[in-house]
């Protein structure tokens, strides 16, 4: 007989290890050995690239047949901050008045927890009329190269398909049940740099001073609506990140100006699409510039359907709240599993996360727990 697996004494486990990213300091173990022990055939996948660190990564699935449902999330967290301001052990997983401390606690190792409590418990009830499987990376809050994309690329060469896949990522801004996340705003980052000639303040005609042509991009580029928003998705914005001329004297003009920025658009733009915007505004003010953009992810829509629907369902039904299919927020792994299967997002609420004093309370715990067990009933019921 497969025991239940308890998601609060695997989310304690897991967050003792100390997991910053790149480290896994033995979370993947925890979670491997609790995996096997409901009946899981585990895949350890190491990954390494070019001036990035290596990263462990696991697969594990539960059956061997169609329909495969994914849970996908990652063990890995930010780091501290100053370990001197928590109040408790950042790593020591403490429970005080029935509320759970520690890094990694919403996101998203109690998530991980649920994960297995639930499929603990369907397998128990022997309701799996399919596979069960669950993708876990330990670079999401890393650079994300040697994570969710290359375990996706091996899946895909040795036949592992995926048919539905659920993010635990901490989705809910202040009550668990609030929203469900069925898509991402897409991300890219521009450095600026416009060239100019070093001068004398006193003698600007002997000089080009790049700053007048900065400032006037950088206009344009701000004072742009990129549009009004869709459906789905709220408008697109722009921010400026920093601007630097590494310039300490106030008698010289500088040779060059640089400028960062981050767009989050919908679907109404593409990485491409913007890339070409850029360099319109960029051509439009004149002069010597260079443009090095890094796109982060696409924007991406999963349709409000079946999957969200049981979703939704579920998570009224345990919480007694109606949930919000939004596409707010910042960026998942999910932007790499959307273009394998369907994929939506649901996780525990997001105040604490990245902050000092991490935490959650125990009996959302329990409840995510209950409403995963709930998904994964509902969804092999309807194909059983």
């Amino acid at each position: 007989m497969i025991a239940i697996v308890d998601a609060v004494e695997l989310s304690q486990d897991l967050i003792r290890c100390p997991s910053i990213t790149p480290a896994d300091a033995g979370a993947l173990d925890v979670l491997q050995a609790a995996l096997e022990g409901i009946g899981f055939v585990c895949h350890r996948l190491k990954f390494s690239d070019t001036d990035t660190p290596d990263i462990d990564n696991l697969y594990a699935r539960f059956g061997d047949t169609a329909p495969n449902f994914c849970f996908a999330g990652h063990t890995d967290v930010v780091p501290l901050g100053n370990p001197d301001s928590w109040s408790v052990d950042p790593f020591g997983a403490e429970i005080i008045d029935d509320v759970l401390f520690g890094r990694g606690a919403t996101d998203m190792k109690c998530a991980v927890g649920a994960f297995v409590d639930a499929a603990s418990r369907a397998i128990t009830a022997g309701t799996v009329k399919g596979s069960i499987s669950l993708l876990i990376t330990g670079d999401e809050e890393g650079p994300a190269i040697n994570g969710t994309t290359k375990v996706l690329d091996w899946m895909a060469e040795n036949g592992e398909i995926i048919d539905v896949c659920l993010v635990g990522e901490p989705t809910n801004p202040l009550k668990l049940g609030e929203m469900i996340k069925i898509g991402r705003r897409g991300s890219m980052t521009g450095m600026l740099t416009v060239t100019g000639v070093q001068g004398h303040t006193a003698y600007p005609h002997l000089a080009d001073n790049p700053l007048p042509r900065l400032i006037a991009i950088l206009d344009a580029l701000a004072n742009t609506k990129l549009d009004d928003g869709t459906d789905h998705f709220q408008p697109s914005n722009l921010q400026l990140t920093t601007i630097d001329t590494g310039n300490p004297a106030t008698n010289v003009t500088p040779a060059e100006a640089t400028a960062g920025f981050n767009i989050r658009f919908n679907d109404i733009h593409t990485g491409a699409s913007l890339t070409k915007w850029l360099h319109e505004q960029c051509k439009a003010v004149g002069g010597q510039y260079d443009l090095d953009i890094k796109i982060s992810g696409e924007a991406f829509l999963t349709p409000p359907g079946d999957f969200s629907a049981l979703m939704s369902r579920v998570v009224k039904e345990v919480t007694g709240v109606e949930p919000e299919l939004s596409t707010s927020g910042g960026t998942s792994d999910a932007r790499f599993i959307k273009d394998y299967c369907p994929v939506a997002e649901f996780g525990l609420v997001g105040q604490t996360m990245h902050k000092v004093d991490e935490r959650i309370a125990v009996s959302d715990i329990r409840a995510l727990a209950d409403i995963y067990a709930a998904i994964l009933d509902g969804y092999f019921t309807a194909r059983g």
